[in-house]
């Protein structure tokens, strides 16, 4: 018995002592990875999403349906101010590059503008007051003028530069009645328009009179005509001493409806003969009244202001001729 249980083999069962989990391989975190990225992905897609605007979307699902139309003609989604995609390559629909779309340029455009308005307006208004100060230094240089220089008015309007020469009651500018001006009257005028040719500004003219109805016998023949005649027979003194006539834009007769003596409709200050150097937007407005469509309403044209005149010495004269 003995023996036979020598003969037996020895059986060795080897057992190994596991200390840890081991070793499961690294599969899991390549999924898992592509996983949060994917996540990452959706909800920055939904954050663009939410944040562009409809016509942004817009543009982008043009662009994705038919990129080569987009990228020629371009759309709400091609341009590179508000889009979230740009689509590229040059816009081939305008003269010079890629135009932004979105409202940031034109903003700047109209400021710009705005300013540089401002500043010519400036310019010009500058240019005018030193216009009147070479008149007033003209007057005071000239014995001619000097002598004139109570009857030569000069005051700055929202329409520009505003020359009045008015009668005195002892020295007026025409005869009674008549169109015809007297030779110092001539001479102010010549000496007036080498100035104002010194400027580009146009000219309006106007023909006052006073209130003294017209009584000469011409039938139909009033102060308003009487004061047309008499500011158009200055025009043509000014153009005789070279004025171009192309700088002159306006005349009219106004007879006694705008009286610088408003409580005196009498008086000699009121005959007068007044021009205006004008400025850039009393031009415009009289070029678009002048240019009216038919049926156009001419409320809807912006005027300058029109001047109060205050402060004026006026004298205090009894009813006067014409």
């Amino acid at each position: 018995m003995a023996k036979s249980d020598e003969e037996r083999p020895i059986i060795v069962v080897k057992k190994i002592k596991k200390g840890g989990h081991g070793h499961h391989g690294g599969a899991w975190k390549i999924a898992y990875a592509d996983f949060v990225t994917a996540m990452m992905a959706f909800f920055l897609l939904m954050w663009l999403l939410g944040s562009t605007s409809e016509g942004d979307l817009k543009g982008i699902s043009d662009y994705f349906n038919s990129p080569l139309k987009v990228a020629l003609v371009g759309g709400p989604g091609s341009g590179t101010a508000t889009s979230v995609i740009d689509a590229g390559g040059t816009d081939l629909s305008r003269s010079v590059g890629q135009i932004k779309s979105g409202s940031t340029d034109k903003a700047t455009n109209s400021s710009t503008s705005d300013a540089t308005a401002e500043a010519l307006e400036r310019a010009e208004s500058k240019r005018l007051l030193e216009l009147k100060g070479e008149i007033e230094g003209l007057i005071d240089a000239s014995d001619l003028m000097k002598q004139f220089k109570n009857q030569i008015m000069l005051d700055i309007t929202p329409e520009g530069l505003r020359i009045q020469i008015v009668d005195e009651r002892n020295r007026p500018m025409f005869d009674s009645g008549s169109a015809v001006l007297k030779g110092y009257m001539k001479d102010i005028l010549r000496n007036l328009t080498k100035l104002l040719n010194q400027v580009p500004n146009k000219l309006t003219l106007s023909g006052h009179t006073d209130a003294t109805p017209y009584a000469m016998g011409n039938r139909g023949y009033s102060n308003w005509e009487l004061s047309a005649d008499r500011a158009n027979a200055s025009r043509r003194e000014m153009y005789t001493a070279g004025m171009p006539d192309q700088k002159i834009l306006r005349v009219v007769g106004l007879a006694s409806s705008v009286s610088l003596d408003e409580k005196d409709p009498y008086a000699a200050v009121n005959r007068r003969i007044a021009i205006v150097v004008m400025n850039k937007r009393a031009e415009e407005a009289v070029r678009a009244l002048a240019n009216l469509d038919e049926g156009q309403d001419p409320g809807l044209i912006e005027l300058p202001p029109v001047p109060k005149v205050e402060g004026l010495p006026f004298p205090k004269n009894g009813p006067s001729t014409n």
